[in-house]
């Protein structure tokens, strides 16, 4: 079967364009606005004094995430929020608290939180994946920010051990894609979300058979794609980092 055509006339293996403005707040601690194509996420970093209950006495941070998508973020008025959060949000606030605490040496930080907070402003597709992409590098400006007012001891190496970032991929008509838009994850007779590190370690793969099941070897391209996409967003946040970088 043949792939229907891609937005921005992309091939198979190629991501939508990423695009990184840092610094999009100027009151938080770390901030970016990060695009998918179309999709758009805003993610901000706040640090606070203090952990959960669970961490109190340990010396150790806590990473934690929200997300949201406002109400015209989608071609249908979102209702907000107010007073439950909803399942398919409570899923995706805990996915990037995993992600970001994976690669944070929580020792290093004290006994301080850090909430990233991602808001969606447009939603095509894969707002889980950039969410996390966005969220370490609104992170990463966290740190240095502690690091540069003398809250995080010179002592210790740099509290991040590996950059993070996250992709769609799926098999839409029959061919195994990279990054796919609303229209793709809503035709893709598999869709899977891909959580790795620069260095090609996996943090999480959520997978579903959508339409059809998938064979080992189909399982198998997918993943290349994920590590080729996330192998590229990583290189792009080191990119945009510059001084703020670290090298492993």
């Amino acid at each position: 079967m043949s792939l229907p055509k891609r937005s921005e006339n992309r091939s198979p293996d190629q991501k939508r364009t990423v695009k990184i403005t840092p610094n999009y707040y100027d009151y938080a601690e770390g901030s970016c606005l990060i695009e998918y194509g179309r999709t758009k996420v805003l993610c901000v970093a706040t640090v606070e004094e203090g952990v959960p209950p669970h961490l109190r006495g340990q010396g150790k941070g806590w990473v934690t995430g929200e997300y949201n998508m406002l109400p015209r973020s989608s071609s249908d008025r979102i209702r907000r929020e107010r007073t439950k959060v909803g399942g398919r949000t409570s899923e995706i606030q805990r996915l990037i608290g995993r992600a970001l605490r994976s690669v944070v040496k929580s020792e290093w930080i004290g006994e301080r939180t850090i909430t990233l907070d991602c808001d969606v402003l447009q939603a095509d597709g894969g707002t889980r994946t950039a969410s996390i992409t966005g969220a370490f590098f609104a992170l990463t400006q966290a740190l240095h920010h502690l690091q540069k007012k003398g809250k995080i001891s010179n002592a210790f190496p740099f509290p991040l051990a590996n950059f993070v970032s996250a992709i769609s991929v799926g098999i839409v008509n029959g061919v195994p894609v990279l990054d796919l838009d609303y229209n793709e994850d809503s035709a893709a007779d598999t869709d899977m979300n891909i959580v790795m590190t620069h260095d090609g370690k996996m943090i999480e793969i959520q997978g579903t058979a959508e339409k059809a099941p998938f064979t080992e070897e189909e399982l198998q391209q997918l993943l290349a794609l994920g590590k080729k996409g996330c192998a590229e967003l990583c290189d792009l946040q080191r990119e945009l980092l510059g001084d703020l970088a670290w090298k492993k």
